[in-house]
């Protein structure tokens, strides 16, 4: 019965673990054969370099660059995005007003809100970088954002925005938190509806405010789901190719000020045919969003709270 059942596991295992090594265990072993090469990309041969490719991102200042803007994306956009969607989840689900009946209730059309909040989610991210990309065009008479500042008398501040250095990778990283704070609303809304309304009612019952009864209650409860998000979140700053491709000026400008990993490598790829040096950049990215992942599961753990 035992031989059986083992044969009847493996049956089944065996083909989606086929399956699993040649779409995803693969592509990651050819990777770091190629970034032992000198391959281009386009000619046939590859001559074997070693480590040199490994050697020459340790010493690129371009790849710090990028590496150092992904790190503050890294601790920027998940604190800002897992924050914001805290709050408004929590004031959907908790945050009203009592009323008759109800001690624990969410503010008026919290309904209509979760659907506004998660309308960007749907929208393609190179429509959301278009959108953006015009929202923030320097132009007073083209550019939503100068046309409004300059509109309500706030001339001073109107910029170039992401022409200006400074503040390039804030508004791209704005636009980051504005396209995913809508999933969080959503997805932390659906785990405090699981939450027995007896515990909010007794801690509300016994004084205590909105304040204590998030950090006090909801959060803890929440902390399986804060932690998955902040590794998703996490593994979508370490990206940020796509809006940063659309909307930045160069792209990777100004002056590299919002150059990241991913660019760097499709630059380095497909702009300059260096397939080897550009395999070693992603195996470096693989590091890096292991790294990430590991610290996060293992740093963030906390005992397991049932209800």
């Amino acid at each position: 019965m035992q031989h059986g059942k083992y044969r009847f596991i493996v049956g089944f295992l065996a083909l989606p673990l086929i399956l699993y090594g040649m779409f995803l265990i693969s592509p990651f072993i050819q990777a770091f054969q190629i970034s032992m090469t000198d391959w281009s990309g386009l000619s046939g041969t590859a001559n074997f370099v070693g480590l040199d490719n490994f050697e020459r991102l340790w010493e690129s200042d371009d790849f710090w660059n990028a590496l150092r803007n992904n790190v503050y994306m890294l601790v920027v956009v998940p604190v800002v995005t897992l924050g914001l969607g805290l709050f408004f989840a929590f004031m959907l689900n908790v945050g009203g007003k009592r009323r008759k009946n109800e001690v624990v209730t969410g503010v008026s059309g919290s309904k209509v809100y979760k659907f506004v909040f998660f309308f960007p989610q749907v929208i393609s991210v190179t429509i959301v970088a278009v959108i953006w990309f015009n929202i923030y065009n320097p132009d007073p008479n083209d550019g939503m954002l100068n046309a409004l500042l300059g509109a309500v008398g706030l001339d001073s501040l109107q910029n170039a925005w992401l022409g200006e250095k400074s503040v390039a990778l804030w508004c791209i990283s704005a636009v980051m938190v504005w396209g995913h704070v809508g999933f969080y609303v959503v997805l932390f809304s659906a785990a405090m509806a699981s939450i027995p309304r007896d515990i909010y009612e007794a801690a509300l019952l016994d004084g205590a405010n909105r304040f204590h009864t998030f950090f006090r209650i909801t959060l803890p409860l929440l902390w399986d789901s804060v932690q998955t998000g902040w590794v998703y979140m996490g593994i979508i700053a370490l990206d940020a190719f796509a809006l940063v491709q659309i909307m930045s000026v160069g792209p990777g400008g100004p002056d590299g000020a919002t150059d990241v990993m991913p660019l760097r490598l499709y630059q380095t790829a497909f702009r300059d045919s260096q397939f080897g040096y550009a395999s070693a950049m992603g195996i470096a990215m693989l590091v890096v969003t292991m790294t990430f992942a590991l610290l996060t599961m293992r740093f963030a753990r906390r005992e397991r709270i049932e209800f």
